[in-house]
């Protein structure tokens, strides 16, 4: 089973037992985490969709650690003009294993029907 989860203005692909790095949560190492944004959830032959959320759906996960991403140099000169300025940034981060993941009830949608061509334009293609 797998859901589609938003957390820090991003959207996750997320299955039980997976890590995910999200925006910095304030949760503590070992802490719990839940995610009710849930967007979709699905298996292998039936996927349930929300509109925009899946009613009653919860993915929860377990905060592994906090950390900080790799560093990001900033460097900014104007030629000519001996200007030069360099920074850094490292973002941090939160990982998260996903501990379970429970369904709610909204419609189940099954693949589109294919559609058929438009029908020709009467005299299209024909030299004028």
């Amino acid at each position: 089973m797998f859901a589609v989860i938003r957390t820090g203005g991003k959207q996750y692909r997320v299955a039980a037992g997976e890590w995910i790095d999200v925006e910095k949560l304030d949760v503590d190492e070992g802490g719990q985490v839940r995610f009710d944004d849930v967007l979709m959830v699905g298996e292998s032959s039936s996927i349930v969709v929300g509109t925009p959320k899946v009613a009653g759906a919860v993915v929860t996960g377990t905060v592994v650690r906090q950390a900080k991403g790799p560093k990001i140099d900033i460097f900014k000169y104007r030629r000519r003009k001996n200007y030069r300025r360099k920074t850094g940034h490292r973002q941090p981060y939160t990982r998260v294993k996903i501990t379970g993941i429970v369904a709610g009830a909204s419609r189940t949608t099954s693949p589109p029907p294919p559609v058929p061509p438009p029908p020709p334009i009467p005299g299209a293609g024909k030299g004028a």
